[in-house]
């Protein structure tokens, strides 16, 4: 197939498969690690709007962006439009080319404090923090949303997700992703494909990327054909498997997709250490940011358990090379076929903001 290319207004993107806004992982190791294998577009984990306007270290990480991170969209979430657009404004400042506004994200703990997809509960604070951001950003930079497709189940649900989707569209955002599960599912059930398709014909040519469900660069592949979105966000997928990038390019030209060899898992590996260090200051504030992408790179292992095993026995950064040349030895090719198969698809349990 030959989908169009995405662009996100001024920002054009290319290749309609970006890395998503991944809590608690998608930092500029793993945000660089993806574009060298494809990504064009990634958005940094999600952040509170009060951390990027609170002075200190985390303020100066958070609004850190090199030369070589571009396109870059920075994911906020928050309950106050006030400080949201201030922190967008910061975010801007600093360089993000896209500010995205988090309106999906089904943690108890964020849910508990009227963030992310409580939102969708309150279409009057969801559209007035629209409001904030885009005043504030005042054209600089577009801004996007990112839903779920309700609460709940419910009739009244999905009204209120067309009353903030469309005061959205209409206030000037420039586009949006949705996550067909509600609130409430959080990560269970199946991702409802078909109801990204209803949201794709009902908005017209506005961009909308879709999310969930997609473990492999053949998922990716059926859900732009299936529901004629205009791009998608891969999540879960690309943890410890930036290689889905260029997986998908090669399906999207009509070439088969080749799977990863252990000596390009191994050098995926030196490459992220090699930038989590300098992000995170030493080897020792690395290690357990760098540490759960290695055990995470053992789901797509041929033994993926006895991989995970041996992967979180790592204690030191010392431990990072020796047990990436034990668990990617080249060995664990052999007899393998060189090419991917819907079969290789991995179905990663995490809870967090990643979809």
């Amino acid at each position: 197939m030959s989908p169009r290319p995405l662009a996100l207004g001024k920002v054009a993107i290319g290749m309609p498969a970006v890395q998503a806004a991944l809590s608690g992982y998608s930092d500029l190791a793993m945000r660089t690690v993806a574009r060298e294998h494809g990504a064009p577009y990634a958005l940094n984990e999600v952040v509170l709007d009060e951390l990027v306007l609170q002075k200190g270290k985390l303020q100066r990480r958070i609004l850190s962006v090199p030369e070589h991170d571009h396109p870059v969209g920075g994911q906020l979430m928050g309950s106050r439009p006030e400080t949201f657009g201030r922190a967008a404004r910061e975010m801007v400042n600093a360089g993000y080319d896209v500010v995205d506004i988090n309106f999906g994200c089904p943690v108890n703990k964020v849910l508990g404090r009227r963030r992310g997809g409580w939102l969708l509960q309150d279409p009057d604070t969801a559209l007035a923090m629209v409001d904030a951001v885009l005043q504030s950003v005042a054209g600089d930079a577009p801004v996007t949303v990112k839903m779920r497709r309700g609460s709940d189940d419910s009739p009244a649900a999905e009204a209120r997700f067309w009353t903030i989707l469309e005061g959205a569209i209409a206030r000037g955002i420039t586009a949006a992703t949705v996550h067909p599960r509600t609130v409430e599912q959080k990560y269970q059930g199946p991702s409802r494909w078909p109801f990204l398709a209803k949201v794709k014909a009902h908005v017209g040519a506005f961009p909308i990327l879709g999310s969930g469900d997609l473990f492999s660069a053949f998922d990716v592949v059926a859900m732009l054909r299936e529901t004629n979105v205009d791009g998608v966000t891969v999540a879960r997928g690309c943890i410890g498997n930036p290689f889905v990038f260029t997986q998908i390019a090669e399906l999207l030209a009509g070439r088969p997709a080749l799977r990863p060899t252990m000596a390009m898992v191994r050098a995926a590996l030196a490459r992220h250490w090699q930038l989590a260090v300098p992000f995170y200051g030493d080897e020792r504030r690395a290690l357990p940011h760098a540490r759960m992408h290695a055990i995470k790179y053992g789901q797509y292992h041929r033994d993926p358990v006895w991989a995970r095993e041996r992967m979180v026995t790592m204690r030191g950064p010392e431990h990072w090379v020796p047990l990436a040349e034990e668990v990617f030895a080249d060995r664990f090719d052999e007899g393998r076929a060189c090419f991917l198969t819907p079969q290789d698809a991995v179905v990663p349990a995490l809870q967090s903001c990643t979809e």
